[in-house]
C-alpha cells in the first residue's frame, strides 16, 4: 500500500490511501441508515438522532467557516491595499504591518483547510464512509466521531502518522 520513492520518502498514492475503506454508496442510493456507520467494539450503534446531530454540527461548522473566510478575505483585501501606502510610516509601523497581514493569511489558511476538512466529513457521512479509518479501513469510533467529527483516521493511524513527522 506504500509506494515507494527514489528519495527514500514513503508516500501513499490517492488510491492507497482509501484502499481500506468500503465502496461508497452510489449517487443514486439513498443515505446510508445510521446502524450501519461504523462503530468499535463495545460501542452501540449510531442512531439516527446522532447521525443528525453529526450532520448538524459539520453543516454548522461550514457555514461559520465560509463566515470566517468571507471576513478574513475582506480583511487581507483592505490590508493588501493599505500595504502599498507607506508613506510616513516607520519601521515600526511597517513591521506592525506586515505581521498583521501575514497572521491574517494564516488565518485564512488554516479556516480554508478546515472548511474542506468538515465538507469531506459530509461528503463521506453521505456516501457511507464516515468513520472508516481512511488508511487500515477499520472503523475510527463513534466516540472519537463525535469528539471530532472531521476525524479521517483511527487513533493507531493518526499517532502512527504524527511520528513520522
Amino acid at each position: 500500500m506504500v509506494a515507494k520513492k527514489s528519495t527514500g520518502a514513503t508516500r501513499k498514492t490517492a488510491e492507497a490511501a482509501t484502499s481500506g475503506l468500503p465502496k461508497a454508496a452510489s449517487a443514486t442510493a439513498a443515505p446510508v441508515a445510521p446502524g450501519e456507520l461504523p462503530v468499535r467494539p463495545g460501542e452501540d450503534p449510531w442512531t439516527p438522532d446522532e447521525v443528525a446531530e453529526a450532520r448538524s454540527e459539520l453543516t454548522g461548522e461550514v457555514l461559520r467557516l465560509r463566515a470566517e473566510l468571507e471576513a478574513s478575505e475582506q480583511a487581507i483585501s483592505g490590508l493588501m491595499r493599505d500595504s502599498g501606502d507607506g508613506a510616513g510610516d516607520d519601521q515600526a509601523d511597517t513591521g506592525t504591518k506586515n505581521i498583521t497581514r501575514e497572521s491574517e493569511l494564516a488565518l485564512a489558511a488554516n479556516a480554508t483547510l478546515m472548511l474542506e476538512q468538515t465538507e469531506r466529513a459530509l461528503e463521506r457521512l453521505e456516501a457511507g464512509t464516515y468513520g472508516f479509518c481512511e488508511n487500515c479501513g477499520k472503523p475510527i469510533g463513534k466516540a472519537r466521531m463525535q469528539a471530532f467529527p472531521r476525524a479521517t483516521l483511527c487513533v493507531d493511524c493518526k499517532q502512527k502518522q504524527e511520528r513520522r513527522h
